[in-house]
């Protein structure tokens, strides 16, 4: 019989231990996945020479073969008469007067910001550019700024010159004193986006000179595969605020004397200084699907290198660039004929040019099939110049816009191409003709080079966006989708958006999200509602101009955009601010309203911007039931993402799945199971909440809810939480189970205190005072409680019940939460959770007990909070004082159990009740998700 025994223990062992195994082995298959993901771009953003304002109209330029190099500005302080020389030797002086520029630099909406107008101008204007590029390119990717604060959101930004702040080191500027060295310190580049959108995940500035933006791009991606960010902002400006380059260049004789790059030209005489910002929005890859993102092109591969001791410090390497492009081309487990195009370095220099050259026809032009078309070699620097640190996103941008339109623009100023290199070594044209992207069996793809003066070389290697999903499959909502050029800064058109329209209906992103009726289900025209918002009446009356030209424009004839779509998009991926109009009509009541806003025949309204202030309530055990959140999981990408963290978190401590968990039966009978599954639940609804646009002013919880309330507070780390949940509810299950018991009784707390003592008081008492082992536990409302204790105890506080006609229910657990029991666990508690780290809650975090909380919102709560012994109460407290008065609750859990008291009304105004319920709802309802 001991023998039977100890094989059943051996047995049990075995199976947990493969239990343990195989979740490691998931997890370990998992992150090598991640770590060769494809990244993808899903926004895009950018400022260029030949007032280029967006990737679109990059696009027009190059596509139009346009050059885009001007005489130097004349609005920037420059003695331009006194700085032209033709001579090259004269000291001081530049023999280029034509380069491309931004010439619109200086102007900046500082108050849209919310930065004063002594702040600005000490701001060098990189600074101020970048800022708008990261506004206009989450906009491009249909992605409200405002919910992002308090996300690991990453920011990449390359930058090299420091020209400005020194202009302004001038006595009779002092009105800038205070604000110099944030204002052009290059750390503060990337530092200031984080700060100005509240972005916490890594932010970082990187100077490696001409490859600066493509360096950033390769760091951002290796942080998304490394889970540092979920987001990043990856880019990179240029901004000549002297002539310092042009007057050093020139005495170097490295510049075009006519400003213009002759990119692999027979006539290349030197590079062209220009100006520029460019940004991406990039997301791993399997994120963006599940999310419905409108993916412009994946990055399959990247790789960086430096050139070390090569023959000078300046000079081109050679061997190190080819070195650079094998291992991205390994990176991204392609060949050199899977590529198609290069987009390169391309400066126009006599001695970099044939460099390049020969070792793009050393890698890319070998072992391409003969029936296969040769890698075809371009550069936008011959239409825009160098923009240096904002060259390389440049060459992305303009690779994904050529990708889509499925053309291989020409490269300019190309008399003949190079007579330095042998173009027969290998199988590479020069695009001295646009050409149409050749036609494979296999996704479009093209690189990007990017070397820098002080050797560090950048290698990107592109690919064609996945296919869309079929127009009937629902993926995630608005806040993931962009539409027309809807922006809302005041001074200009943010260009993210334009050119986006038309690509979210092919994205397969918001397509029966207008329930029955939806144009294009049928013939008769139906109505749609076109909002748009602004800082100021002028701005809403500028954003129709743009939405009108645009839509009379760019999406003019095409059928697949349909005016419910731009509707939508409008209404649910822009940020609304309190200057707000709307038009509404068929397709030309919308076209001539947009008209008559921008003529100002129309009126602006103002709306207040502070809307309802949401509480997320989270109860304790008992709304639990067998199959809870499988629907929700398998129609909502956000629900289901947060499920799976929440999983990840849970299973270093745990032996069983959570999938698994939410659809057994037995499984969820076990304390140390339930309370776990409910945690991952509750912060996953939690967070489909947050993405539809409902943020917590306060959260409560209530019993073992106290957790997740305080991940969602952001108090503890979802790990910590995690660890939290796990390790209570296992001390409760071995310590505790068996006994103990709770019964719920339909009567006040007053009540069953009185109860218990007359109960004490009777002849049937046995040997102890009752009072001693059992107690009011859990108040759930006015006339509801839950009394705690042994099983004994609570046998006679039943039959004292019965006696009384009082309504009462022992609950199926064996164990007493929220009595003196649960002080046995404390010393085990208080070493299992040593490890966890609380952090201060960016979400005011009101305690559920009546008794007021010697912990201020706000605060850092101690380890033990969550893990109290004290009775627990859902009667909610007034809001802190400096927090406005919540008028909505939101109950963040499966399904209501008993009523919480948390529904008792303000005396001021009754709140409205949302139970997760109703997000589910409205998910599957109106976005598909």
């Amino acid at each position: 019989m001991a023998r039977r025994l100890i094989s059943v223990a051996d047995d049990q062992k075995l199976r947990d231990y493969l239990n343990r195994v195989t979740v490691q082995l998931k997890q370990a298959r998992a992150r090598l996945h991640e770590l060769d993901e494809p990244i993808a771009i899903v926004g895009m953003a950018c400022r260029y020479p030949g007032d280029v304002q967006s990737p679109e109209d990059l696009w027009r330029l190059v596509d139009e073969g346009r050059d885009a190099v001007t005489g130097f500005p004349a609005n920037r302080g420059w003695d331009l008469d006194a700085l032209y020389d033709p001579d090259p030797t004269t000291t001081g002086t530049s023999y280029v007067r034509e380069s491309g520029f931004v010439h619109d630099a200086d102007e900046f909406d500082a108050e849209f910001f919310g930065i004063s107008p002594r702040e600005a101008q000490a701001m060098d204007p990189q600074q101020r550019l970048l800022l708008e590029s990261a506004w206009e390119v989450l906009e491009s990717a249909g992605i409200r700024p405002g919910p992002l604060r308090g996300s690991s959101t990453g920011v990449f930004v390359g930058i090299m010159a420091q020209e400005y702040g020194p202009s302004l080191l001038n006595p009779s500027l002092d009105a800038v004193d205070g604000y110099l060295v944030t204002g052009n310190q290059l750390s503060v580049a990337s530092g200031r986006i984080s700060y100005t959108f509240g972005f916490e995940g890594p932010a970082m500035t990187v100077d490696t000179a001409c490859s600066s933006s493509l360096v950033c791009v390769h760091l951002a991606a290796q942080a998304l595969r490394n889970r540092e960010c979920d987001l990043a902002l990856a880019g990179g400006v240029a901004v000549l605020s002297t002539p310092g380059f042009f007057i050093d260049f020139s005495r170097q004789r490295g510049l075009a004397a006519d400003g213009r790059c002759k990119a692999f030209a027979a006539a290349a005489d030197g590079t062209s200084w220009s100006e520029g910002v460019g940004m991406l929005a990039l997301m791993r890859l399997s994120d963006a699907e599940r999310r419905g993102h409108r993916v412009l092109a994946v990055i399959r591969g990247s790789a960086v290198n430096q050139d070390g001791a090569s023959s000078q410090l300046s000079a081109p390497n050679g061997p190190s660039q080819q070195r650079v492009i094998r291992q991205a081309l390994a990176d991204a487990r392609l060949t050199p004929a899977d590529v198609d195009a290069v987009e390169a370095h391309g400066t126009g220099t006599p001695l970099g040019d044939p460099i390049e050259a020969h070792a793009l026809l050393s890698t890319y032009g070998q072992d391409r099939p003969a029936d296969q078309p040769p890698l075809y070699l371009g550069s936008l620097k011959s239409n825009i110049g160098h923009t240096q640190a904002a060259a390389g996103v440049g060459g992305i941008i303009k690779s994904v816009m050529a990708m889509r339109h499925g053309v291989l623009p020409r490269t300019l100023h190309v008399d003949a191409p190079t007579p330095h290199v042998d173009w027969h070594e290998g199988a590479v044209d020069l695009l001295t003709e646009a050409r149409p992207w050749p036609e494979t069996d296999r996704p479009r793809r093209a690189a990007v080079s990017s070397f820098g003066i002080s050797g560090t070389n950048a290698h990107v290697i592109l690919e064609q966006a996945p296919a869309a999903a079929p127009a009937d499959q629902e993926t995630e909502p608005a806040d993931q989708e962009t539409e027309p050029a809807d922006q809302e800064t005041e001074r200009r058109d943010s260009p993210g958006a334009e050119g986006a329209a038309e690509e979210r209906v092919k994205a397969g992103a918001a397509e029966d999200r207008f329930e029955a009726g939806a144009p294009g289900d049928t013939d008769v025209p139906v109505p749609s509602l076109w909002v748009l918002s602004g800082s100021t009446e002028q701005a809403v009356r500028d954003q129709a101009a743009r939405l009108l030209a645009h839509v009379t424009g760019a999406l003019a004839g095409d059928p697949a955009i349909r005016p419910a779509d731009i509707g939508f998009s409008l209404a649910e991926t822009r940020t609304h601010f309190d200057r707000r109009a709307a038009v509404a009509g068929d397709h030309e009541e919308l076209l001539s309203g947009l008209a008559a806003l921008a003529e100002g025949q129309r009126d602006v309204g103002r709306v207040p911007v502070s809307g309802p202030r949401p509480v997320f309530v989270f109860p304790g055990q008992g709304s639990q039931w067998v199959g809870m959140a499988a629907e929700l999981a398998a129609s909502s990408p956000v629900f289901a993402e947060s499920l799976d963290a929440c999983g990840r978190a849970l299973a270093p401590f745990v032996d069983w799945s959570l999938t698994d968990a939410l659809s057994d039966p037995e499984l969820l009978e076990r304390v140390d199971v339930v309370q776990p599954v409910l945690f991952a639940v509750m912060v996953s609804l939690a967070r489909l909440w947050e993405f539809h646009g409902v943020v917590p002013a306060a959260v409560v919880g209530h019993s073992q809810g106290e957790i997740a309330a305080a991940v969602v507070a952001g108090a503890l780390s979802l790990d910590d939480g995690a660890r939290i949940v796990t390790l209570r509810s296992k001390a409760i299950g071995e310590l505790l189970s068996g006994h103990g018991g709770m019964m719920s009784l339909a009567t006040s707390a007053e009540r069953a205190a009185q109860l218990i003592t007359e109960t004490s008081q009777a002849d049937n008492a046995y040997d102890a005072d009752l009072a001693e082992r059992v107690g009011v536990a859990v108040v759930n409302g006015p006339a509801s409680v839950v009394i705690a204790g042994e099983p004994q105890a609570l046998a006679l506080i039943a039959a004292a019940c019965e006696a009384r006609n009082i309504r009462h229910r022992l609950l199926p657990v064996d164990y007493a939460s929220h009595s003196p029991q649960v002080a046995t666990i404390e010393e085990r508690l208080l070493t299992d959770l040593e490890p966890v780290t609380p952090h201060t809650s960016t979400t005011p975090s009101t305690p559920p007990s009546p008794a007021p909380s010697s912990t201020p919102p706000n605060s850092t709560p101690p380890t033990g909070t969550a893990t109290s012994a004290r009775p627990s109460s859902s009667k909610t407290p007034p809001a802190p004082s400096p927090t406005p008065e919540p008028t909505s609750s939101s109950r963040s859990a499966p399904t209501p159990s008993s009523p919480p008291a948390s529904r008792t009304p303000s005396p001021n105004r009754p709140p409205r009740r949302w139970p997760s319920a109703r997000c589910a709802a409205a998910t599957a309802a109106s976005d598909g998700s």
